[in-house]
């Protein structure tokens, strides 16, 4: 067979979303490469991304359907062939079914990104046996709900013009572990002579390279955001032009923020008077010269108890200096809204035939172990898991554990290796990789429409999560047409909707290019135009206000610290984060051997002051601990962590962990104040040497 190159996509849980391309050889992939034509991707790829071929050949890949033979959580499973997992699976849930379907409940999130791979079959087979529904809240859905009730839709500055910017604020984010392409901007900005700032509670990779680091507690970047508005308001550093015309509430935000002093900024956040001065004066100051200001706000700084508030006091910041006038500058947290998704083709909601209870994922540990009741409904009987790996990620893992472990629950798995949660599995399925299948995707870090084409056939007798699904829906009975549709039919309807957003995008151009980018404004709310009811950036929001939220922006301070916890701070001294570490995505790439030697082994970063008065030397084993659970890691002796703060580079696998255990064993399932998600750096902790 003649050598070829496949155009690609990569499918992670990353802004980046790069074009790859494959090389094939004989029939076997030998090498992923970013494409070098494409505008963001540049040619370059993370470490992670440019192994594919490692994860895609791993030794220890699934290859065949499974059955389990041992106890839940052991691991042990025998071969058995796919007519047999699907009439098992078929007969299992339609014995359920017939009861409540709502007893059924699929689980899955990001494991891939593709509109294809993801929620299309899968979404039309679950909506057709009536299961309940995920609210996948695990990652986004907070800050989201901040941004879209100021901004009114989730776009932004475009990656593309970063480097045009003379200030960027990187605000709750590693993009040098997380976002790659988005720093080759920063970096070309900063040649440029731009200023860096970097707000994160940790002295991350990026935070080192930036100009300047404000190191504020865990929970307080809403206050620190009231705090930079009472400076620029008092300072006069406004573009009053811009708030006339493209806002709305700007006097009542002025009278909420006048008590938001520096002082009283510092003291909440537990930096300086002096950084909240500094930094306001810095960005009002930069914009009043007529030039770019951005703000790359990222998803850590959400997860925690006013994680929406947080994000929606940011979002007023851009409008407040009249920063969206410029095209490098305003703010950029997802381009997500800004694709025509044709969503309800591809998920057909209707054929739901009555409504259906939500279930949100975050809560999973506390669900499973409910029984059934008239507020909650049915006991969930069957999960469904695909794209997601729910015992290593979801909060306080020690409840979600106990919840796979039911013996009357029954739990399908679809997977590439025998996760943490393949292990409590009835069946696991092998998937396809993205090398492996068809698919297309948006972004949510810029603006193209990406093609995924398969570059090679399916390993062993691996199949895509849509055959499998549609499989499962023929053994059931499922007549409806959409459970005929191919691939490539599904991909080429992904976003032709039938609305006033309606654009065509041709599937056999766009696999053959590999992308295409989305025709938006450079500058999109340079002359207002904002997605909101008013049309404006609603600094006051009639929407909050509806929904039982305080109109303006406020500072809503964690569950847990020791300013608004002080008796559990006695106990718990300590906050605790957990940002992903540079060589995995959430839980994937943790079995590669390669990526997991170069991360080593499961550490926690604490502060020499805190690590003396606990007799903790560097290098020491300790052990992590609250009310919710524990878990073990090396101890890495640093100020790279600030005082009364430990961080523990997330997630890995327990079963790569030496006493079994992960980060999750002590976050907790609380929610954030809007968008029900969870609040994974809302926690506090002790620590201990063992």
């Amino acid at each position: 067979m003649p050598t070829k190159t496949v155009r690609a996509t990569c499918p992670h849980d990353c802004p980046d979303t790069c074009a790859l391309l494959v090389t094939v050889e004989d029939g076997v992939a030998t090498q992923v490469r970013g494409d070098p034509e494409h505008p963001t991707t540049a040619g370059v790829l993370c470490n992670k991304v440019s192994r594919y071929t490692e994860r895609t050949y791993h030794k220890d890949r699934l290859l065949h359907p499974l059955k389990r033979v041992g106890r839940k959580g052991e691991g042990r499973f025998v071969r058995i062939g796919w007519d047999e997992a699907i009439d098992t699976i078929a007969t299992r849930l339609g014995e359920i079914a017939a009861r409540d379907p709502q007893a059924i409940l699929p689980y899955s999130y990001a494991g891939t990104m593709g509109l294809v791979q993801g929620e299309s079959m899968a979404a039309r087979f679950f909506h057709r046996i009536g299961a309940s529904l995920l609210d996948r809240t695990i990652c986004a859905s907070a800050g989201g709900a901040g941004y879209k009730y100021t901004i009114g839709t989730r776009i932004g500055t475009d990656l593309e013009q970063f480097q045009d910017a003379k200030l960027i604020l990187i605000w709750g984010g590693n993009p040098i572990a997380s976002n790659l392409h988005f720093w080759m901007r920063a970096q070309e900005a900063k040649r440029r002579g731009a200023k860096l700032i970097a707000i994160d509670p940790y002295r991350s990779l990026t935070a080192e390279k930036c100009h300047r680091h404000i190191a504020l507690l865990p929970g307080t970047d809403a206050a620190l955001a009231l705090g930079m508005m009472h400076v620029l308001v008092r300072d006069g550093l406004l573009d009053e032009d811009y708030i006339a015309r493209y806002t709305l509430g700007f006097e009542k935000l002025r009278e909420r923020v006048a008590d938001w002093t520096p002082a009283r900024t510092a003291e909440v956040c537990g930096i300086a008077a002096d950084e909240v001065e500094q930094l306001a004066r810095d960005y009002g100051e930069t914009a009043r010269r007529g030039e770019p200001v951005a703000i790359r706000a990222n998803y850590g700084l959400q997860r925690v108890r006013g994680g929406g508030m947080a994000v929606r006091n940011i979002a007023c910041l851009p409008a407040l200096v009249g920063a969206w006038r410029h095209a490098a500058g305003g703010m950029q947290l997802s381009s997500s809204d800004g694709f025509p998704k044709n969503s309800r083709g591809l998920q057909r909601p209707d054929l739901l035939q009555q409504p259906a209870r939500t279930i949100n994922m975050s809560t999973i540990g506390d669900d499973l172990l409910r029984p059934a009741s008239p507020a909650f409904g049915p006991k969930i009987e069957a999960l469904v898991v695909y794209n997601a790996n729910p015992v290593a990620v979801a909060p306080e893992s020690p409840k979600v554990a106990q919840g796979f472990a039911r013996d009357d629950l029954f739990t399908v798995v679809l997977e590439h290796f025998q996760t943490d949660t393949a292990d409590y599995a009835d069946i696991v399925l092998p998937a396809t990789t993205q090398l492996e299948h068809v698919d297309v995707h948006t972004a949510y870090g810029h603006n193209y429409i990406m093609a995924n084409n398969a570059a090679i056939a399916p390993v062993g007798e691996a199949k895509p999560n849509t055959e499998i699904f549609r499989l499962l829906a023929a053994r059931m009975g499922f007549e409806d047409a959409c459970f005929r549709e191919s691939d490539e039919e599904l991909a080429a309807q992904a976003f032709n909707r039938q609305d006033a957003r309606a654009v065509h995008v041709d599937w056999e151009s766009l696999r053959r290019k590999g992308w295409e980018k989305l025709r938006l404004p450079a500058a999109p709310f340079a002359e207002g135009g904002f997605g909101t009811p008013s049309g404006k950036c609603e600094f006051y929001s009639e929407r909050m206000h509806a929904d039982g939220l305080d109109p303006l922006p406020t500072y809503i301070p964690p569950y847990e610290s020791v300013a608004s916890a002080p008796r559990l701070a006695e106990k718990y001294p300590l906050a605790m984060i957990s940002p992903p570490a540079r060589n995995f995505l959430n839980s994937t790439f943790v079995n590669v051997q390669s990526l997991r030697d170069t991360e080593g082994e499961p550490h926690l970063d604490m502060h020499p002051v805190d690590a003396a008065t606990r007799g903790i030397a560097d290098g020491a084993t300790v052990r992590i601990f609250n009310d919710r659970g524990s878990f073990e890691a090396k101890a890495r002796v640093t100020d790279r962590a600030r005082q009364g703060l430990v961080v523990g580079l997330s997630i890995w696998w327990k079963k790569f962990a030496a006493d079994g255990r992960n980060a999750n064993e002590v976050t907790s399932q609380r929610l954030t104040d809007m968008g029900n998600a969870p609040t994974f750096y809302d926690v506090l902790v002790q620590v201990a040497k063992v």
